[in-house]
């Protein structure tokens, strides 16, 4: 039987800010509590955040709310409070799912804790920096730090190859693992009640086919291409209808690009939607979906897709398209909107096959959360096991020397927040016991002054009544 371990695992984003590495973040947690050791969130601090609701501690650190420019918060990394807190929580391994704010955050705790500290790369980050940066010099170090962090790591994971070569191209030269997430909804589809339920109210006819998207609207998904192609295979007269669920910065744009392809009529946008029994239900009453990305490292959506028994289109090539076979268990296409205007039109003359590979997709790219994390949680013990043999190489560049600089810093602080911590208590108790002292004195004094009080009375009617005596004997003689 495995040892049961405490997880540190730490990421930019958490609910109720969603996005794919969070969900994964999720699901890590939420099968290492159920089904191995325990599990604690670090992330950062997001206003009106409910944590409450888990089975496991979410540790919140301080951050800036830059969500109008870029989508997320931006979490300050560093923390003496959260290292007070891992150390109560006893953390074995430091996990880090983003090589930002938190890889700089867990390098600093991985001295103050003497753990092993693993980075799993889900997403392109160039792209993400090309989007958020300008400037070529400002692109190119934010890269390096990027490289910089991941290298800094004990191990370092990826969610498929061509995650990896990705993470190649950027300038990293150590060795990874392929460590692929799972899909957090069963196999199998839902009840023919609940998907008119989820899907009442739109124009979708059960004799036309249903394309389906759910993801992020970024241009960079590949939906100028469904767009188009989908302008394109209207032009052919080919009858369809096409969801998309989701939100995304670049939502806005999307629509209207919709609007002026003449779509609105066929294309439909539902927004973001977090019910995942909703979504089950969208991919159980799609026919097909479209997912022309070559940004994605892992495309989980496809195989939440095959759980419900429905196929995919994706560039040949692409990490979405990594453990499949074109035409046995999806379908794929080149990067552009004529090859999928031309697959979709096929494809729309022979249902059939979209339901046969529908079919196979659902028996042969499913892979549940709960062995995903199995696999990596047994990595996990590997890892301890090679940290604590000494077999990792010793962190000694000099930005390893300031991360543990910065790590000791925010030990020692932890330190002094604890003694003083203690000394509140302490002095709260003292002046408790005080307070409670000199309630007691006050209760016995008014006891003494009631009692007093009362002898007074007494004294006082028994002297009226020896007076009142007097003066009636004296009436006698006067």
């Amino acid at each position: 039987m495995s040892e049961k371990h405490t997880i540190c695992l730490l990421n930019d984003s958490f609910p109720p800010v969603i996005d794919g590495v969070a969900n994964a973040v999720v699901n890590y947690a939420r099968n290492i509590e159920a089904h191995h050791g325990h599990a604690v969130v670090v992330t950062p601090s997001v206003p009106d955040a409910e944590d409450a609701g888990y089975d496991f501690p979410v540790i919140r650190y301080p951050s800036i709310d830059t969500r109008k420019l870029v989508g997320y918060v931006a979490g300050y990394p560093f923390s003496p409070e959260t290292a007070r807190r891992l150390q109560d929580e006893h953390a074995a391994l430091l996990h880090t799912h983003c090589p930002a704010a938190s890889a700089i955050l867990a390098r600093e705790l991985r001295d103050v804790l003497d753990t092993p500290l693993v980075l799993t790369y889900h997403t392109k980050f160039d792209i993400d920096i090309a989007k958020a940066i300008k400037g070529k010099a400002l692109q190119e170090g934010a890269i390096r730090a990027l490289v910089q962090n991941v290298s800094a790591c004990d191990e370092v994971w990826v969610v498929s190859e061509g995650a990896g070569e990705n993470l190649r191209s950027l300038g990293f030269e150590g060795t990874y693992t392929v460590m692929e997430n799972g899909v957090d909804v069963p196999r199998g589809a839902v009840s023919g009640e609940a998907v008119r339920e989820a899907t009442a109210g739109w124009d979708l006819p059960a004799d036309v086919p249903l394309f389906l998207f759910v993801g992020r609207l970024m241009w960079y998904k590949g939906l100028r291409i469904i767009l188009e192609a989908l302008a394109a295979l209207r032009a052919r007269g080919v009858a369809f209808r096409m969801m998309f669920i989701g939100d995304g910065a670049d939502g806005k744009e999307v629509r209207t690009v919709a609007q002026e392809l003449g779509l609105n009529d066929v294309c439909f946008f539902t927004g973001a939607i977090s019910d995942r029994e909703t979504i089950r239900a969208w991919y159980t009453r799609a026919d097909l979906f479209l997912f022309p990305s070559t940004f994605d490292t892992n495309g989980l959506v496809v195989r939440e897709a095959a759980a419900s028994g429905t196929a995919t289109v994706m560039v040949a090539g692409s990490c979405a398209a990594e453990g499949v076979t074109d035409g046995q268990n999806g379908f794929f296409i080149e990067e552009n909107a004529d090859s999928l205007c031309a697959k979709l039109a096929d494809l729309c003359a022979m249902p059939e096959s979209m339901r046969r590979v529908g079919e196979n997709a659902q028996r042969e790219l499913y892979l549940s959360w709960e062995d995903a994390v199995a696999r990596a949680y047994a990595r996990y013990e590997v890892v301890i096991d090679n940290y604590r043999s000494g077999k990792y190489p010793k962190h000694n560049k000099p930005l390893d020397s300031f991360f543990k600089s910065q790590g000791e810093l925010m030990d020692t602080l932890a330190i002094v927040e604890t003694v003083r911590d203690e000394l509140r208590d302490d002095i709260t108790a003292d002046w408790d016991e005080m307070r409670a002292m000199m309630r007691e004195g006050q209760d016995e004094l008014r006891r003494f002054l009631r009692e007093k009080q009362a002898a007074v009375r007494e004294g006082q009617e028994q002297f009226n009544e020896q007076l009142d005596v007097i003066w009636r004997k004296m009436d006698r003689y006067l």
